[in-house]
C-alpha cells in the first residue's frame, strides 16, 4: 500500500542538551519542503520521543544530539522502537558525533548521521529519498 500525504517527521532533542537552534533549523527546512514536522522540544527522554512518534504516526525520527550521549540515546530510541513493534519508523540524526561513532550507530539501526556542515538541502533530499522510499516499500 502506498503512502499518502506528506512525510511526517518527529524532530527531537533527547537528553540534557540545552541548545536546539540546529534542531529548529532542520525542523523548519523539512516543513518548508512540504513535510509535517512535530518538534518535541528540549530534554526529551527516549520513551517520550518514541511515544510521540507512534502517536503522531510518524515516518521518521530526527534526533539532534550535542551532549556526547549519542551512542546511548540513539540506541535506546532504536531499542524502544523494536520493543513497540515500530521499526518501520526510520531514525536519523545529527550533531557533534565523532566519525568513529557513525558506523557503529548505523550498525545499531540509525539510518543516517549528519555532522556539522551538512546542508539543510542535503538533509531534505535524504529524507525525501529514503524515508518515502522505505515507507512505500
Amino acid at each position: 500500500m502506498g503512502v499518502t500525504g506528506p512525510i511526517r517527521v518527529v524532530v527531537a532533542k533527547p537528553g540534557l542538551d540545552g541548545h536546539d537552534r540546529g534542531a529548529k533549523v532542520i525542523a523548519r527546512a523539512l516543513r518548508d519542503a512540504g513535510m509535517e514536522v512535530i518538534y518535541t522540544g528540549l530534554h526529551q527522554t527516549p520513551e517520550q520521543i518514541v511515544d510521540t512518534a507512534i502517536q503522531e504516526d510518524a515516518d521518521a525520527i530526527g534526533l539532534s544530539i550535542l551532549s556526547g550521549a549519542h551512542n546511548t540515546l540513539f540506541a535506546k530510541v532504536i531499542d524502544l522502537l523494536k520493543e513497540r513493534e515500530a521499526e518501520d519508523i526510520k531514525v536519523f540524526g545529527g550533531g557533534i558525533i565523532p566519525e568513529a561513532d557513525i558506523a557503529p550507530l548505523k550498525e545499531k539501526g540509525v539510518a543516517e548521521i549528519f555532522t556539522p556542515g551538512a546542508t539543510t538541502a542535503s538533509i531534505v533530499t535524504w529524507v525525501n529519498e529514503n524515508v518515502r522510499e522505505s515507507a512505500e516499500a
